[in-house]
């Protein structure tokens, strides 16, 4: 499917990538795991909307998915040939022309992210962030470079001692049981009472 402008080793002379050096980058857009073979329906709606193929009047994301599902059948991706196969389905019941379709999908560039969400900066944001200015328990999950302790600043560790926090005199029960003092107020059992 060379189109005017393209030399035989599948690039042109105009500088716009063919088809399938389109399809290489729009397919592995998203899937670090991706060999950029074949491609999704999700990237090839990425695709179309990037290239304006997808105007929501002639062409939608539905008729995408329909004859998506009649190409790949049950797959989840579909490799080159069968996208080209796609390109001409939708050509063809849509009523448009293949070359106006491939001309756009080729001229759209590499894979973009715009209208994705961007860090606000504004004085509140900063002075909400500023780790520096937290108090109580807060302070506690950050060292003093402002870096996040994880888990050691969020959880109080119990120190498994049996003894309740504060308490200064651990450890010391026995040797305070020993001492007569402490054996003269030591209480009375039943048994010994009664031998009394």
């Amino acid at each position: 499917m060379a189109s005017s402008g393209e030399s035989p080793e599948g690039g042109n002379d105009t500088g716009i990538p063919s088809l399938e050096e389109q399809f290489k980058p729009f397919a592995k857009f998203g899937d670090s795991k991706s060999s950029g073979e074949a491609i999704t329906l999700s990237n090839i709606d990425k695709w179309f909307k990037q290239a304006k193929v997808i105007d929501g009047k002639k062409i939608t994301t539905t008729d995408t998915g329909i004859y998506f599902k009649q190409i790949a059948k049950t797959k989840r991706n579909i490799n080159f040939k069968e996208f080209q196969t796609f390109i001409e389905t939708i050509s063809r019941n849509k009523k448009v022309e293949l070359q106006e379709i491939e001309k756009k999908l080729t001229s759209c560039g590499p894979p973009g992210t715009t209208g994705t969400t961007h860090a606000v900066k504004s004085s509140a944001v900063d002075r909400l962030t500023d780790h520096s200015k937290y108090t109580g328990t807060h302070k506690k999950r950050f060292d003093e470079g402002g870096k996040g302790r994880g888990k050691e600043g969020r959880e109080d560790v119990p120190d498994n001692k049996g003894y309740v926090q504060g308490y200064k005199d651990a450890n010391t029960f026995d040797q305070k049981l020993d001492s007569p003092k402490d054996l003269a107020a030591a209480p009375v059992t039943p048994e010994e009472s009664n031998k009394a």
